[in-house]
């Protein structure tokens, strides 16, 4: 089975607002510019600047102009050695990382990338519904 990308965009929170799933061979760019044009049509405008990581080139920075979206891409500082957390680029990171938990998230078992991308929003709904309700386990688990 060939590999797979993923593309999230989040909020501050960590909430996912539009995912892109490609083939692994796709450029960073592609991604990006596929998420950007989710974004825009999803959020209707009011997304008006995005953070990036260095894989995204000046092509992407060049299309959120178009769409009306500032992208910035938030470059490491060179001196850092090991893992360095960057500035708001980290809620990103922490989103992969929670929705890890969900088992069909770990390994790709779907053959279609829109399949790809509902589990990823499946996961987030899960993972949204446990902050609303902080949490609280079924009280039948525990009679």
């Amino acid at each position: 089975m060939p590999g797979r990308k993923r593309g999230l965009a989040v909020d501050v929170l960590g909430l996912v607002i539009a995912v892109v799933v490609l083939a692994a061979s796709a450029h960073e760019n592609t991604a990006g510019i596929a998420l950007l044009d989710r974004v825009a049509a999803g959020t209707e405008g009011t997304v008006t600047k995005a953070l990036a990581d260095q894989g995204f080139k000046n092509a992407v920075v060049a299309h959120g102009a178009d769409l009306g979206i500032d992208v910035e891409i938030v470059e490491r500082n060179p001196a850092g050695k090991g893992f360095v957390p960057q500035p708001k680029r980290w809620v990103v990171e922490q989103t992969y990382g929670i929705l890890m938990f969900h088992r069909r998230l770990v390994r790709d078992y779907e053959h279609l990338p829109a399949s790809s991308e509902a589990r990823v929003y499946w996961a987030m709904t899960d993972v949204m519904s446990r902050r609303l309700t902080r949490g609280a386990s079924p009280s039948w688990r525990w009679a």
